[in-house]
């Protein structure tokens, strides 16, 4: 065989193999319509994998670990997406990334995963984070929620340690959903304070569509005296959305983790 068509061969053999990829990424979601691809608005996943495509100069479809609402940020997000080439060791993909995106998204590794992991179906926890601050900060206006008004932080730990003891969470989850099973078993549930912040974290192995900022809304009444522990037990148990509380505004919720078996990584 000549050299010429050797290399064709080659070529032909590396472009043929595909290869999977986890990526992961920060963003400020103020700007976006969530993670997900919507029809009325700019979103992550849209604007992530325009600057793939346009940088690897093929077409790349992304996978993320969930969708955030509008207006969510994300400290931690990971995405999956499939090439058929291999990547030059030079070949900077983070770098190139981060100086093709806007300031509001950041890319932290890619990693090459077996071609079997899935980004969302995978995880195995995920953790999220609720900021509420207690003083007038303006440079915090779009990453917090401001409330000025005494909370009970000690009775809204006391509700929120009950959510681990149970797995139905139909009461905060939004209306006509299109998720299969209202299930999720939640491990971590609790309010922390730095300085003048209270920071909610909840971590649990899925969620539903706007169950976290249900749940804060809700924790909210008990910590205003307007519920008691046992009238939350109560709201968790029925099983009706309309029981629950008031969402709070999107623009005080994080994801900050996801976690994956070591095994899907190569």
């Amino acid at each position: 065989m000549s050299t010429f068509n050797c290399q064709l061969s080659i070529n032909s053999y590396l472009c043929s193999v595909k290869k999977r990829y986890f990526i992961y990424l920060s963003y400020n979601g103020t700007a976006y319509h969530g993670w997900q691809v919507q029809p009325n608005g700019i979103s992550v996943q849209e604007v992530l994998a325009g600057a793939l495509s346009t940088i690897l100069r093929c077409e790349v479809e992304l996978v993320g670990a969930g969708r955030t609402d509008a207006g969510v940020h994300a400290r931690l997000m990971v995405a999956h997406f499939d090439i058929e080439m291999e990547m030059p060791v030079e070949f900077d993909l983070v770098a190139k990334l981060n100086s093709f995106l806007s300031k509001d998204i950041a890319i932290y590794k890619i990693v090459e995963v077996r071609p079997d992991a899935h980004a969302r179906f995978d995880a195995i926890s995920r953790r999220y984070e609720y900021h509420i601050v207690t003083k007038k900060d303006v440079f915090r206006n779009e990453l917090a929620t401001r409330l000025s008004e005494k909370l009970d932080f000690e009775a809204m730990n006391a509700a929120a340690r009950l959510l681990k003891d149970h797995h139905d969470f139909t009461s905060f989850s939004k209306l006509h959903n299109d998720a299969k099973t209202n299930i999720c078993n939640i491990t971590l549930a609790e309010w922390t304070q730095k300085e003048d912040e209270w920071i909610f974290t909840i971590e649990a192995d899925r969620f539903l569509r706007n169950m976290v900022r249900a749940i804060v809304g809700t924790l909210l009444e008990v910590g205003r005296g307007r519920m008691t522990e046992e009238e939350f037990r109560t709201v968790i148990e029925v099983k009706n959305r309309c029981k629950a509380g008031t969402s709070v505004p999107a623009h005080g919720l994080y994801l900050v983790d996801i976690k994956y078996p070591e095994n899907l990584f190569l």
